[in-house]
């Protein structure tokens, strides 16, 4: 399948499936030298404030609404609200609602523009990427929330994810699915390939392999429901071959949830709630 960056380069990428380990990948991935250029818009709305257009405002009313959500899922997975950190926090709202929560935050973000107004939010200094300056076992919460399919080292980023990570400690990451009923419907114009930004294109049985090569349990899958309306307005504005709009969106959206209500749970985006495996017992 060849997919089409819409929202930067309108460059092409095609989507493969590695035969060994059957995971979907972008190819050819930009490397984390040259990536940056295809960041560079006010269309991404995870790094910016912008509420020009209807779907930046569609977003930022769906955050305050999907921001809540989050912190409760945390709260009621996590052991204690101790110490959390979002990779690829954005601009921060998240982590300052689980401040407001209890939780004592640390953040990490690359883009520039997206740190500083996560600084902003926090009120303290946000990570620009560096993992290793973290110590082991120090988290009790580790969230990616839409972040790991834009990770280029992925095995070594969630072996050091891990090992920060309490033996006690949940992490918490929510991926497209490439196996929804929206992804199925739209095909080459889903928006959430958003290539080539996005590397990786998760199914839950890639997650499960990942996850056990990391030694890391699911626990744990829940879905987004909100991000079928939102992928399908953004598919919808894709699509060259009609301009379906709003309306059109809304009943792709609901029929996709309603798909995957009744097929096994396949919706477009899902949360997997992981932990570490728990160490065998000593030989007596």
């Amino acid at each position: 399948m060849v997919v089409e960056d819409h929202s930067v380069s309108h460059e092409s990428f095609a989507i493969v499936q590695c035969t060994n380990c059957s995971f979907l990948l972008t190819n050819p991935r930009p490397d984390a030298a040259s990536i940056g250029r295809y960041y560079e818009s006010e269309d991404y709305v995870s790094h910016s404030d912008s509420n020009q257009g209807l779907i930046n405002q569609v977003y930022q009313v769906a955050r305050t609404f999907t921001v809540r959500q989050k912190v409760s899922l945390v709260n009621k997975q996590a052991p204690r609200r101790g110490r959390l950190l979002d990779y690829g926090c954005g601009t921060g709202y998240f982590l300052a609602a689980c401040q407001k929560s209890g939780w004592q935050v640390s953040g990490l973000e690359p883009n520039e523009t997206a740190r500083k107004l996560a600084e902003h939010n926090t009120g303290q200094p946000i990570n620009a990427g560096d993992l290793s300056l973290f110590e082991t076992a120090s988290f009790d919460a580790i969230t990616l929330w839409h972040v790991l399919e834009h990770v280029h080292d992925l095995n070594g980023t969630l072996k050091q994810l891990t090992r920060i990570l309490k033996p006690d400690g949940v992490l918490v990451v929510a991926v497209p699915n490439a196996e929804s009923p929206d992804a199925q419907y739209y095909r080459e114009q889903w928006a959430a390939f958003d290539v080539p930004r996005h590397l990786y294109h998760f199914t839950a049985k890639t997650i499960t392999k990942l996850f056990r090569k990391h030694h890391l349990q699911l626990r744990q899958t829940l879905p987004m429901k909100l991000d079928a309306f939102y992928v399908s307005m953004l598919s919808e504005k894709y699509r060259a071959e009609r301009n379906g709009g709003l309306l059109a969106a809304l009943r792709a959206g609901y029929k996709s949830n309603r798909q995957a209500a009744q097929n096994g749970g396949q919706y477009s985006s899902l949360i997997y709630v992981a932990s570490k495996d728990k160490p065998a017992p000593a030989a007596s």
